[in-house]
């Protein structure tokens, strides 16, 4: 049996650093257009429009029930066939916001519906519309109880980036599969890769705990 020997890993520690640097990217953009998204699609669950209701909820049960290894294979290697062609970093990052949007439009609708209803009814006595009562009164009420679920979204983004692999993005995960196979030591090579998404996943854990701790305080 081989020794172990990280020392292989020091040279290429480097592009290690910048897999990670595209995973923390891919996960930025990928919160960021999900949450829009996801702000939409769950503001098209409430309001009371059966059709409107209806698209949105196809949208949730379609992103949510497909799983994203699917959805990037077949963004990427599916949709040409179409004539519809994306780079794999825009395969990546448009499989990854069109899933995140999905969990986050549900994230945002159960804070939004966790507000009493006599809050609407109060902004509607004072001759609110339905879109500003939401947008004033319900949703600045409603974001702070939004921190710790959407902090564990980002971090299962952050982790599901490492599906992009499959379509020859090059992550972290991918970094760690072509050096596995140059240098014939893949333990080392994906131990180091397990080790900073642990680190990663640590880091933006403990943040985002102060970040509700902080609310929590202020409120």
């Amino acid at each position: 049996m081989d020794s172990l020997d990280f020392t292989v890993v020091l040279p290429r520690l480097p592009l290690f650093i910048q897999g990670a640097f595209m995973t923390v990217q891919l996960t930025f953009f990928a919160i960021v257009f999900g949450t829009m998204i996801g702000l939409v699609v769950a503001l098209a669950k409430i309001i009371k429009f059966p059709i409107v209701n209806f698209i949105a909820g196809i949208y949730t049960w379609v992103f949510r029930g497909i799983p994203l290894l699917v959805q990037l294979v077949l963004i990427y290697y599916g949709l040409p066939s179409l004539g519809i062609e994306f780079t794999a970093y825009q395969a990546a990052a448009i499989g990854l916001s069109l899933c995140g949007g999905a969990y986050i439009a549900e994230i945002i609708r159960a804070g939004i519906q966790s507000i009493d209803k006599g809050q609407m009814e109060a902004a509607h006595s004072l001759g609110m519309s339905w879109s500003q009562a939401m947008f004033k009164i319900i949703i600045p009420q409603a974001y702070r109880r939004l921190i710790p679920p959407m902090g564990n979204e980002f971090i299962t983004l952050l982790k599901d980036t490492s599906l992009v692999s499959v379509i020859s993005m090059v992550e972290l995960l991918r970094t760690a599969t072509i050096h596995a196979s140059s240098s014939f030591k893949p333990f080392e090579m994906y131990i180091t890769a397990a080790l900073i998404y642990l680190l990663l996943t640590t880091f933006f854990t403990v943040a985002f705990g102060r970040l509700e701790s902080k609310l929590a305080i202020s409120e």
